[in-house]
């Protein structure tokens, strides 16, 4: 099934300490790409998923960096380059979660979440596309979730979804403009996802009701987002660009 195989490429990831990012850090490196990791400076997993990388035989970089600084992120795309060779395939995973009822939510709250999940992801992509562009290839994944493309019943995080929807959005804006240029974009709409995030304290009395609204009866494990990532930066989608994955186990059509 070589269709599917990265054997060759090297890929960016970014929130590759932990959760969704850290699975598909390591996913990529199974189906053959050398493995750039980006996080926080004080992400404690990035060592981890360099060396379950490595592990595979494959070459793993530790990165760190915010995605909301464009410069740290062009030094780490810069670095990946010179260390592993030219960029192909970048996964953008970093982004927080949090709720708070919307009329109290304060403005600093909201701002955080925007920027680092929102324009985070533009960031990213900038940097990604100025290695990838004058190539003419390459191919973007950026996680978005569900809760952009629907409301989350008893979850008071409009900032959240409003972020999420911007992913998904923007995941379809830059397809188009880059369309023509030989670069793919597309996103990932998790449902909920036994992730870091999902054991937060506010979630926590949430978790069975998450499970009895999904139509599977469960959440997903972060190791099942590995394989639509891989699906959208290989050969086997070659033909995809502007794509919203939803992969949320049935959810949305109820």
């Amino acid at each position: 099934m070589n269709l599917f195989s990265l054997e060759g490429q090297v890929a960016f990831v970014t929130g590759a300490g932990s959760g969704i990012g850290q699975a598909i850090a390591v996913g990529l490196a199974e189906a053959g790409a050398d493995v750039a990791c980006f996080d926080l400076p004080a992400s404690p997993g990035i060592n981890s998923t360099v060396e379950r990388i490595q592990a595979l035989g494959r070459r793993g970089l530790a990165l760190a960096g915010t995605v909301t600084d464009r410069a740290a992120l062009d030094a780490a795309v810069a670095r990946t380059e010179a260390e592993l060779g030219e960029l192909s395939v970048a996964v953008n995973c970093a982004g927080i979660a949090n709720a708070q009822a919307a009329e109290d939510l304060e403005l600093q709250r909201w701002q955080t979440t925007l920027d680092i999940n929102l324009t985070g992801i533009f960031l990213s992509c900038q940097a990604q596309a100025a290695a990838m562009l004058p190539r003419g290839k390459g191919a973007i994944v950026n996680i978005a979730s569900m809760s952009g493309s629907i409301v989350n019943r008893g979850l008071l995080q409009a900032h959240y979804n409003t972020s999420k929807a911007g992913v998904i959005h923007l995941s379809k804006s830059l397809a188009m403009e880059w369309a023509d240029k030989g670069l793919r974009v597309n996103c990932i709409s998790p449902g909920y996802t036994a992730t870091p995030m999902n054991s937060r304290p506010e979630v926590a009395d949430q978790v069975k009701i998450f499970e009895q609204t999904t139509p599977m009866g469960r959440m997903a494990s972060v190791e099942e987002m590995v394989g639509p990532a891989i699906f959208l930066v290989s050969r086997a989608s070659s033909f995809c660009t502007g794509v919203d994955l939803l992969v949320d186990g049935g959810f949305v059509c109820w």
